[in-house]
């Protein structure tokens, strides 16, 4: 896909969304940050893609209920006219033992990280066909991508981003015919959260084949590349420095 003058609407735009937002305005895309809690951090995601140049907008939303995710894209797709490029990006990653697990948990988690990427793609389909295609790219998790569950408390977690991997699969094949490509990323080691020390750091270093935390960039690299790609559906791609192989 060429991706001046496009549109695209990110789901988040904390940390890697902020990077990708500005690698997306570096390649004369417009851009439509959806948030619920952060403005602050989607805000300085905007001024990185005003600075490149390019239009940026903000929008609230509660992606936990289908009407938010519908009013998202529906602002979105307003704003500029056109939207092309979706990525679901929102997500709940909680600790939480199996033996405290609540049904509230599991929806609060399944309604974000699975549900949401459905609901926004289901209401991003009818912009894109008006353009004759356009990209979706859903983020899984390296785990989940994997096969296997690494970490005892995220089970609801694992459980979405393993159907994220799913419905990535049973979009590319329902949305080929409207030439709408859709893809996943599967991070692994890409940025440390704030709680951790530095030696769960290390650790997570030590576990790693390349021996360091990949950042924000890597991942920006992979949206681009399968982008670039008018030939790559249905895929789940791993950012995640060799870790699954270890």
């Amino acid at each position: 896909m060429e991706l001046e003058n496009k549109v695209a609407l990110i789901t988040g735009g904390k940390r890697i969304g902020r990077v990708i937002a500005g690698q997306l305005a570096a390649r004369r895309t417009d851009v439509v940050l959806g948030y619920r809690r952060s403005r602050d951090e989607a805000e300085h995601a905007a001024r990185s893609v005003r600075a490149a140049g390019r239009h940026a907008e903000i929008v609230q939303a509660d992606l936990s209920q289908p009407e938010g995710c519908r009013a998202l894209v529906a602002t979105a797709a307003e704003k500029f006219g056109r939207l092309d490029i979706l990525l679901n990006m929102a997500s709940v990653y909680a600790r939480r033992p199996f033996d405290e697990l609540t049904s509230a948990d599991w929806d609060g988690t399944l309604d974000v990280d699975l549900r949401a990427s459905f609901c926004c793609s289901q209401a991003a389909v009818p912009h894109m066909r008006r353009h004759r295609g356009g990209h979706i790219i859903n983020f899984s998790d390296w785990t989940a991508r994997s096969g296997r569950p690494r970490y005892r408390g995220y089970l609801p977690y694992y459980v979405a981003k393993a159907g994220v991997m799913a419905l990535t699969e049973a979009l590319a094949l329902e949305l080929a015919p409207d030439n709408i490509l859709v893809n996943a990323i599967a991070p692994g080691p890409i940025v440390a959260p704030p709680s951790m020390n530095d030696d769960e750091r290390r650790a997570v270093e030590d576990a790693t084949p390349l021996g360091r935390w990949g950042g924000e960039i890597e991942v920006a690299k992979a949206v681009l590349a399968l982008l670039d790609s008018d030939f790559i559906t249905g895929e789940t791609v791993r950012v995640d420095g060799g870790r699954h192989v270890k």
